[in-house]
């Protein structure tokens, strides 16, 4: 059984800005902000979260098939799945749409503004999850707001075991819509910030929340991450790299670290550890899926390390 990765597609906008935004951003004047940014570096990758996903599950050995819509324009992404050797069986082209875009601009901190355009995702709705064939885990990552409500309840009526993952999405969704996806998810993903702004819409803690799901995982960039299950929290470590070059797609590495631990019955510090180093391997390249370990290689990092084999 595989795994199914309902997400966007999308190509992304990469700028890399040599100075810091809190310097270049005037704090008591927001209410009338008129600012550039001289980014003298940009380059254009493949991206979306479903697509950042399913590349990670699938350097890690896993069967990931994407559930999403692309665009008139989507060709070359088309392209580059087949060489991957991930289905696109269930990937709608919307011909009169352009793919998703993400214009995604970073400071000296790795602090990130991002402009996105949905195009073909809005459309994302029309992918049904019954047309997936058999699936062990799913994922609800960022998409078209519709399309995120009906994969999860496609998901639940199947009785497919899904984790919710908002993300940059979650804004979309107000208190009681954030609940219904608690309540039919079996997991939650989301980093700080998106745990506060969870908190704050749907007036639950965090150990509310958990109570509701199998875990919930909380991650904290170089604080590492939390997984609150079987009625404790388990604190995951971050795993140190030389030198962290882009943080885009950091958080899709980190879930398909979790789903390959998840699909392959691993316990949840292994799993949570598994998902950190994705994370670690990631922010070392640019891009969200230009990096290149083989699993094997994956595994002895994981060893090396934490000490032992997973």
């Amino acid at each position: 059984m595989t795994s199914l990765i309902c997400g966007s597609l999308a190509f992304d906008t990469i700028m890399l800005f040599d100075g810091r935004f809190s310097e270049a951003i005037l704090a008591d004047q927001l209410h009338k902000v008129n600012v550039a940014f001289l980014v003298p570096s940009l380059r254009r990758e493949f991206g979306g979260c479903a697509g950042n996903i399913a590349y990670n599950l699938k350097l890690l050995g896993g069967d990931p098939h994407i559930m999403a819509t692309i665009g008139q324009d989507g060709a070359p992404y088309l392209e580059r799945l087949d060489k991957l050797a991930i289905s696109r069986r269930n990937i709608r082209v919307i011909d009169t749409s352009y793919t998703a875009q993400a214009f995604i601009t970073t400071d000296a901190d790795n602090n990130q503004i991002t402009a996105f355009h949905p195009g073909a995702m809005g459309l994302s709705h029309q992918n049904k999850v019954a047309d997936a064939g058999p699936v062990k885990l799913a994922i609800v990552a960022p998409d078209g707001r519709e399309g995120m409500l009906q994969h999860a309840k496609d998901c639940a009526v199947l009785n497919i075991p899904f984790i919710f993952d908002p993300g940059q999405g979650l804004p979309m969704f107000n208190g009681a819509e954030l609940i219904d996806f608690i309540e039919l998810a079996s997991y939650v993903a989301v980093n700080d910030y998106e745990a506060e702004l969870l908190m704050q819409r749907t007036g639950l803690g965090l150990e509310n929340i958990a109570q509701r799901v199998s875990a919930l995982i909380v991650t904290r960039g170089e604080s590492g991450a939390e997984i609150y299950a079987d009625g404790k929290r388990i604190d995951i470590p971050c795993v140190r790299v030389e030198q962290a070059i882009d943080p885009t797609g950091c958080g899709d590495a980190f879930r398909a670290g979790l789903m390959y631990g998840m699909l392959n019955d691993m316990d949840w510090p292994t799993s949570g550890r598994l998902a950190s180093l994705m994370g670690a391997i990631k922010i070392a390249c640019q891009g969200g899926q230009n990096h290149h370990p083989t699993h094997i290689e994956i595994a002895d990092r994981f060893a090396n390390a934490f000490g032992y084999r997973y």
